[in-house]
């Protein structure tokens, strides 16, 4: 079963390291689903926002512990998503 486009993309990351890389070279970062693989992540960036994709990084981002009142607690394991654009192409996410 494959992901709807709206389903894919999370939501835009927006960091110190990321709106530097919007603004130096032109990659946005994105929290995406984790079943979803390159393909799908250009498909859904180029029909949701109208741009051309050239390239697509990801990395699966493990969790980490973090420390409650009753012990060791592991945050949730996500994927993030770096995407290239076409130098004729900007996106407003940043």
């Amino acid at each position: 079963m494959a992901l709807q486009e709206t389903e894919v993309l999370k939501h835009p990351l927006v960091s110190e390291k990321s709106t530097f890389a919007a603004t130096e070279n032109n990659t946005y970062t994105f929290e995406v689903d984790p079943r979803a693989d390159k393909t799908e992540i250009k498909n859904a960036v180029e029909k949701l926002y109208n741009v051309k994709v050239t390239e697509v990084r990801t990395v699966n981002v493990a969790g980490k512990p973090r420390r409650t009142r009753t012990g060791y607690k592991t945050t949730g394991e996500w994927k993030k998503a770096i995407v290239k654009l076409h130098p004729d192409h900007k996106l407003d996410v940043v």
